[in-house]
């Protein structure tokens, strides 16, 4: 079946589409209400079916005989360990971790916060809590006390499991000092932690509350799996919200597990026993997805890895690590690509490696800006995969479909929408627009299977977050515009859409430009305001390692370069050369938090920003 087919069938008749993709699981109970409104008026998948996630990702395969195969290779250069598990040890650690649960009182429809570093224990975590029905919220490890309390007071959870450390390239962030802080801040108080002690910093357990992991899970029952409810939640993960009061979205079992089994083969096109990596972290959705449950579902192996894209040892790192498991995709967030081109421009330190077994690179987390694009397309000659989604959607809304038809790529578009999402480009009135307009990218309703379902303990907060805007849509929040081919260019959030002198204009276009220039490494254009013309547009660039031009020069020819490619209108006259730009751990520029201070505004620090100290060097730009 070609795209189009493939695309139109899943429009023209929901229903009968996802039907035929959850066939391809194994249910306890297979559904037959496919489709339906629940009291809320929200759109629920698979209503009647019951299943358990924990045993589609493990124990099917064991009983399918592939129990010997790998399930997940783990690889941590910052500690020098490497692992690897076939589905029945995993399903083995699994089943301990369980019992453990159990024993320490969870049952189905407890939470859980899961509170942990890159290493398997995380993932054994997560299936674990899927094991019995519990619903398990990964809280990125290392989070400040202050955001941990804030999520164990919206979630409740009864057991709190974590490690006593995580690593980072050179320093030990103690974990337990952190939880046992946010537990007192906190009003809610678990009834357990179970603290996995790593060698290299163990911590001091709380009397009669902590549990050491160890221990525990030596003396434990093996669980069995659980059958829920489909539309029982299979997890809660906190995105940040514009009250500050973070948002739980909330996934349910069986709409996941079956876009996560259908996205596996549909875009990815990824076999049984192929080798995923997923160079993301557990406290991401892009970890939720595609670290743990879509690998394990489809029969992949997946790679869990402990380190960084550069100085872990050095930019090779990601290299090395393709040929070491003979990876045959590789997905990640194109900062990722962007921080290998800064440290090794001239791409030396590929050359050691033999990566032919990889097939396709996917970037995802970001806009893929064309410079990169190209970047890694000459780089490694293989097809380089833009696809755009949102923690909101748990997978791709829009994609290049690598097991369906394979489409040509067009940089700087994620190419044509998935099954499923219908996608529209709408005015500030809900109007569609013509192609090459710009507006808000919007999906008309019903989601496909595998999008929330609600915010956590607050469906009027869903509602009014995403449906309220466009009466029958959900609104991403993300400004961009279709060609005459219907491919799905995102610009980036609309708040990122400046307006000079009564022109509105894109930063993303801008930086497109500015990151084209031969010394550039990474850029954001953000707009501040002007007396005169509303905004002005300020261009901050982080410059190639070994780049010698001067902060005039350069300024003077992106100046010109953006003009003679935009026009005057575009206005940006002022580029400051950076150390570093603030990002999230996920590898977004916090544009917001750069305008605040160029604006002189008061701001807080996101709980999500990876390097606090990376805030100095904004503010030291714009003093100069």
């Amino acid at each position: 079946m070609s795209y189009r087919q493939e695309y139109q069938k899943s429009l023209s008749n929901p229903e009968a589409f996802w039907r035929e993709q959850a066939r391809a699981l194994t249910w306890h109970r297979a559904p037959k209400i496919i489709l339906e409104k629940d009291q809320s008026g929200i759109d629920r998948w698979f209503v009647d079916g019951e299943m358990n996630s924990c045993y589609l990702a493990l124990d099917v395969h064991i009983e399918q005989g592939y129990g010997d195969q790998i399930a997940l290779y783990y690889d941590s250069p910052v500690t020098g360990t490497k692992q690897s598990f076939t589905y029945n040890q995993l399903r083995d650690e699994v089943a301990h971790c369980a019992g453990a649960l159990i024993s320490l009182g969870v049952s189905q429809g407890d939470r859980v916060i899961i509170y942990m570093p890159m290493i398997p224990q995380a993932a054994i975590a997560m299936l674990a809590c899927a094991r019995i029905g519990a619903i398990h919220s990964v809280v990125f490890g290392g989070f400040s006390a202050t955001e941990l309390a804030i999520r164990i007071d919206d979630a409740q959870p009864k057991v709190i499991l974590t490690a006593s450390c995580g690593l980072e390239i050179d320093k030990v962030i103690a974990y337990k000092p952190m939880l046992d802080q946010a537990i007192l801040l906190a009003t809610h108080k678990p009834t357990h932690c179970l603290v996995y002690q790593r060698s290299i910093a163990p911590a001091e357990l709380v009397p009669d509350r902590d549990i050491d992991w160890q221990g525990a899970l030596k003396n434990a029952t093996p669980a069995d799996c659980v059958a829920v409810k489909a539309t029982d939640p299979l997890y809660i993960l906190y995105t940040s919200g514009t009250t500050g009061k973070p948002k739980g979205v909330v996934r349910d079992n069986g709409g996941h597990a079956v876009a996560m089994h259908y996205s596996m083969r549909a875009v990815y096109n990824m076999q049984r026993g192929d080798v995923f990596w997923a160079a993301s972290d557990v406290g991401w959705v892009v970890g939720h997805s595609y670290i743990v449950y879509a690998p394990l579902i489809a029969g992949v192996t997946t790679v869990l890895y402990e380190g960084k894209p550069v100085r872990t040892p050095d930019a090779g790192a990601f290299w090395r690590v393709i040929e070491e498991y003979q990876v045959r995709a590789i997905f990640a967030a194109p900062t990722a690509f962007r921080a290998i081109k800064k440290a090794d421009p001239e791409s030396t330190l590929l050359n050691p490696y033999n990566i032919s077994s990889l097939k396709t690179v996917f970037m995802a987390g970001e806009r893929l800006d064309p410079p990169t694009y190209h970047w890694i397309k000459n780089l490694l000659g293989l097809p380089v995969i833009d696809h755009w989604w949102q923690t909101e959607t748990g997978w791709a809304i829009c994609a290049n479909l690598m097991g369906i038809e394979v489409m040509p790529v067009k940089a700087g578009s994620a190419t044509l929408p998935v099954p499923g999402f219908d996608v529209q480009i709408l005015d500030v009135s809900g109007q569609q627009v013509g192609a090459q307009e710009q507006g808000s990218v919007a999906i008309k309703l019903p989601l496909p299977p595998g999008c929330l379902s609600t915010i956590w303990g607050d469906v009027e907060r869903f509602k009014q977050s995403y449906l309220s805007v466009f009466p029958g849509y959900y609104v991403s929040g993300d400004g961009g515009y279709k060609d005459e081919d219907g491919y799905v260019y995102v610009m980036g959030r609309t708040d990122d859409v400046i307006n000079v002198a009564g022109h509105r204009l894109s930063t993303g276009e801008m930086e497109e430009i500015i990151a084209a220039h031969n010394a550039v490494a990474e850029c954001a254009v953000v707009g501040i305001e002007c007396d005169l013309k509303g905004q002005q547009p300020v261009g901050l660039v982080i410059l190639k390692d070994g780049q010698t031009i001067s902060s005039i020069q350069l300024e003077a020819e992106l100046v010109a370069t953006v003009r003679e490619k935009i026009g005057a209108v575009a206005c940006l006259k002022t580029v400051k050369v950076v150390r570093q730009l603030p990002k999230t751990r996920s590898g977004k520029i916090l544009r917001k938090l750069i305008r605040q201070i160029a604006d002189g505004e008061n701001y807080l620090l996101p709980s999500t920003i990876d390097d606090p100290a990376s805030v100095k060097y904004i503010i030291e730009a714009f003093q100069r």
